[in-house]
């Protein structure tokens, strides 16, 4: 049996349904439903909160460009490499995407069809692209295992910057915040769990605001990488609009690529990370994506070009990730696991491979995210190790 062609247009989940009206409403039931089918069907949704302003994206927007136009060295002073850039900033050509070297998701490359794969990311080359991470966590009123994932904010020393950086950061990332935990609570009444189950499993976690910053002067020819396939290792990840296009996605299910359009005002984009794929035991898969310059990436580079000359050519990514509390125990929940065996086996009897079934094994939070630190870590001095032999 041939399975139904699905609409390459995400679903649009209006959060201020779940907001304004009475939990026990028709209306926030249907909602919810369709966030949980949502992130099911394809790892990812577009979100409407009308609390989120597209003013404080904008002043977002300015002041990272502001601060990724400085010169390395004064970047290099936020570099916190001890606590594995976990915090402040992490300059070009150091992340990697784990994929490159990762079978399961080199697997998955290889059952898209050829038209719809990402970018080549064989290459034993890091990504060139910046990165900044603000931390958006409230202190556990405990002692964490996990300090180094718990780290102070730092704020960068130039005058120009300093003063307005806390503010617009804070803004940004509180709206994107916010609008996600109210998000965690649709998608577990949508699942049939109590609602604040993933919200009060990430109430302490190390959520960031992480924008990634790439320089288009040096990196703006068609086709190049800006951040390769990928997924997040955190529970959600938001995005705001950014001003160049390049953002694609892999829903689940499609097998196609989709050039990522957020409508103006008050949307985000979510996609679901590993953390929710582990507590859900697989029925959430985390959603791929990668980030490259296109065809619309260079219309948006000469229009900018032309209009606003004094502007630093920079794209920044708006983008936040939340995280389950470093402390909790991460598993599955049983009766979504139970769920997520029933969606399996209905794929495979419509003739999509889903790969190898995926053990989710018990664990700390803290330790999923160290792992994958540790991981890429080791990858990065290998591919050092190779450009100097």
């Amino acid at each position: 049996m041939a399975a139904p062609e699905l609409s390459m247009d995400l679903p649009v989940i209006d959060l201020d349904v779940f907001l304004l009206q009475p939990r026990d409403s028709v209306a926030v039931q249907a909602e919810c439903e369709k966030a949980a089918s949502a992130l099911i069907t394809y790892g990812a949704l577009v979100l409407h909160d009308s609390r989120v302003s597209e003013q404080d994206n904008e002043t977002f927007l300015d002041i990272l460009e502001d601060y990724f136009a400085q010169p390395e060295e004064d970047l290099k002073k936020d570099e916190r490499p001890e606590l594995s850039y976990q915090i402040g900033v992490t300059l070009e050509n150091t992340e990697k995407p784990k994929c490159a070297v990762d079978e399961p998701c080199l697997n998955v490359i290889q059952r898209l069809a050829p038209s719809e794969r990402p970018l080549d990311i064989m290459a034993h080359s890091p990504d060139p692209k910046c990165r900044f991470f603000w931390s958006m966590a409230e202190q556990p009123p405990y002692k964490t295992q996990f300090p180094g994932l718990n780290a102070d904010n730092i704020t960068p020393e130039a005058p120009l910057i300093k003063e307005r950086w806390r503010p617009a950061m804070n803004q940004w990332g509180s709206s994107m915040k916010n609008a996600v935990e109210g998000l965690t609570q649709m998608a577990a009444v949508g699942l049939g769990i109590p609602v604040d189950t993933f919200r009060e499993a990430g109430r302490y976690g190390p959520h960031l605001l992480a924008p990634t910053a790439s320089d288009l002067q040096k990196y703006g020819e068609k086709d190049t990488i800006l951040a390769g396939f990928h997924t997040d290792l955190n529970f959600l990840t938001i995005h705001g609009r950014s001003r160049y296009p390049g953002l694609h996605i892999w829903a689940r299910n499609t097998g196609k690529r989709i050039a990522v359009k957020i409508p103006r005002g008050n949307y985000l984009l979510v996609q679901a990370g590993k953390q929710l794929e582990h507590m859900t035991g697989g029925l959430i898969k985390a959603g791929y994506h990668e980030v490259v310059v296109n065809e619309r990436t260079l219309e948006v580079i000469a229009e900018r070009k032309e209009k606003l000359p004094e502007r630093p050519l920079i794209r920044i990514s708006s983008t936040c990730f939340w995280h389950l509390s470093s402390d909790y125990d991460l598993a599955p929940v049983p009766e979504l696991a139970e769920k997520a065996r029933a969606v399996r086996a209905q794929q495979f009897n419509l003739g999509k491979d889903e790969g190898e079934e995926v053990v989710y094994s018990p664990m700390k939070v803290g330790e999923q995210v160290q792992k994958y630190v540790t991981i890429s870590l080791s990858e990065l001095k290998h591919i050092a190790l190779m450009a100097t032999s």
